[in-house]
């Protein structure tokens, strides 16, 4: 240790001491997240929105994709049903 600091704790106490450093410590976490941790999580946030408008986009396609394959099988099978009554009517 060094004298600086044992004159301090003589001087304060070691509670007052203590108080100080985590202080310092608090700001020191403060800083690193307001500097570091901040812009990059609001990057990773506007890449998250943009994922998620793709995702939806997507899913309005399968949508409409599933809603007109519904159509196709509906038409398919009503023509089915009508050659198959054509054809019985003409036996």
């Amino acid at each position: 240790m060094s004298n600086g600091l044992v004159d301090a704790i003589n001087q304060y106490g070691f509670p007052i001491i203590a108080a100080m450093g985590l202080g310092y410590f608090v700001y020191y976490i403060w800083q690193w997240v307001t500097q570091e941790i901040k812009p990059v999580l609001g990057e990773a946030n506007k890449t998250l929105i943009a994922l998620i408008d793709r995702i939806r986009m997507l899913d309005n396609d399968l949508i409409r994709l599933n809603t007109k394959l519904k159509m196709i099988e509906e038409l398919e099978n009503k023509e089915n049903k009508k050659i198959a009554d054509d054809v019985r009517k003409k036996k």
